[in-house]
């Protein structure tokens, strides 16, 4: 995250006009950001005393006023704040938020573009991000800040001469995108793909495509959808944007009519080679991020680039150093003695379909001298019903991709365990905890190893348990929180 510009982002008065309630104590403050967790917030912060799940920011507000904020915006009193303590009291702390994000979104001239889908949003909002970035001021959401309170902060937080800005936007029930999405107001919007992701909130996977197709309902009049179209619900999913007036609609992927269409490409285990059709552009371009489920995505990426008004040729050239999220396929290369081990760190989140893109990548990927490709799942939550068969079905990929040995933990991936051949059973266990130890046991020089599961399923204890091994001689890992 870069360091806090010299210009405030809010002065008191405008902060306090846009929120529409008065200042209290000491008026004489400017913001340079904006916290809703003091565990985070940094000196000039407008700080949110948001009320959350057992959780009350009230609480917090002498400490963040302690550590160095500008402001605090509360809807009841707080004891023991000195009496010229920067306040604005509303009657709703998040509606302030929005409030003030809307704010945002009105002074702004930049160009905006929302993404959503069941696979690849984040990763595609973080290339969109490092892509615009070296053309112009880029505002992006933090991390996976796509909800109720993270797309408004996300609007507040970005500066009035923002050139460029992404909003990443999610869903796990239906009406979620629509509210934030007529926020936002993008000029462009990208799905990157429908899967039965959540399945276990809806009744078919047709109903997550309408529920993904929200995001049209904030589209600017005239606006461009992208649209992949090699997913089976590009149809219902044109019609709808059509419906709410967008006036282009973009198609990407394999298809020979397609927009964006990939002609060729040349996956490697740490990159791909792609020669692509750009709205009649023809490109060739370094991805470096392997997979062929990220060549799917820059196409989606290079034809927002191309709507936003940006150099496609620039963008090209920047893809070949893109970097994948934390925790979405960064590599890391551990040093232990006699050698050195490769992680794929995949254990932010899954389902059925990232998990088979990740055996590809892990099928793509050559293990050192003696080395296994050494897969390490946990269960993917939110299927309903098709979870056990789900996660049987992953026994194909892993046959596929040449996977030597698979360990398992979670009552969904005993299903897995179930089916795998004697040979590539590592180990399996109830929880991540008691999965982890057995991991490092069996690591050795040359190893592979890919590691994913739903959030839930709590992965990056076997990934730390990994990098108590050794030392990390090599990451591909990006770190970076925000670029403005």
């Amino acid at each position: 995250m870069t360091s806090k510009p010299a210009t405030p982002l809010w002065t008191a008065q405008d902060a306090a006009t846009a929120m529409g309630a008065p200042l209290l104590g000491n008026a004489d403050w400017q913001a340079h950001g904006i916290s809703m967790d003091t565990r985070t917030l940094q000196p000039g912060d407008l700080f949110f005393a948001l009320l959350g799940d057992g959780n009350d920011g009230h609480d917090y507000v002498a400490q963040a006023l302690d550590k160095g904020a500008a402001c605090a915006v509360i809807s009841r009193p707080v004891d023991g704040l000195k009496p010229d303590a920067p306040l604005v009291q509303v009657e709703d702390t998040l509606k302030a938020l929005e409030n003030l994000g809307l704010a945002a979104r009105a002074r702004s001239s930049a160009r905006i573009c929302a993404v959503t889908g069941s696979v690849g949003k984040t990763g595609t909002k973080e290339g969109l991000l490092h892509i615009l970035s070296g053309q112009g001021r880029t505002h992006a959401s933090v991390a996976s800040y796509n909800n109720h309170i993270g797309v408004p902060i996300t609007l507040a937080r970005m500066p009035a001469d923002a050139q460029f800005g992404i909003f990443e936007i999610g869903m796990n029930h239906a009406n979620e995108i629509s509210p934030l999405v007529k926020m936002v107001r993008p000029e462009a919007v990208i799905i990157t793909t429908v899967e039965a992701v959540h399945i276990e909130n809806f009744g078919s996977v047709e109903e997550i495509a309408d529920a993904k197709a929200e995001i049209f309902d904030g589209l600017q009049a005239g606006g461009t959808a992208i649209l992949n179209q090699d997913n089976p619900h590009f149809d219902r999913l044109r019609s709808r944007a059509l419906a709410c007036g967008a006036g282009k609609i973009i198609a990407f992927g394999k298809a020979e009519l397609a927009d964006a269409r990939v002609t060729r490409m040349s996956l490697q285990s740490d990159a791909s080679y792609v020669t692509a059709s750009i709205c009649d552009h023809e490109m060739t371009y370094k991805l470096g991020v392997p997979g062929e489920h990220i060549v799917m995505n820059s196409l989606a990426m290079l034809a927002c680039v191309h709507e936003l008004g940006a150099d496609l040729a620039l963008a090209g050239l920047a893809l070949g150093k893109l970097l994948p999220p934390e925790g979405r396929g960064s590599r890391i290369e551990i040093d232990v003695p006699r050698g050195s081990f490769l992680i794929i760190d995949e254990s932010y989140n899954a389902n059925p379909t990232s998990m088979s893109a990740v055996m590809q990548a892990l099928g793509n990927t050559p293990p050192g001298p003696r080395g296994r490709r050494i897969a390490v799942v946990g269960d993917m939550l939110e299927l309903g019903d098709q979870g056990p068969a789900d996660h049987a079905g992953l026994k194909e990929p892993i046959a596929e991709n040449d996977v030597d040995l698979v360990f398992a933990c979670g009552p969904l991936m005993e299903n897995l365990w179930d089916v795998l051949p004697t040979g590539v059973r590592g180990a399996y266990a109830d929880t991540s905890a008691e999965l982890a130890p057995r991991v490092a046991d069996e690591i050795a020089p040359g190893d592979v190893v890919m590691i994913k599961g739903s959030l839930g399923s709590r992965m990056a204890v076997v990934l730390n348990a990994l990098k108590d091994l050794g030392p990390e001689t090599q990451s591909n890992k990006n770190t970076k929180e925000e670029l403005v």
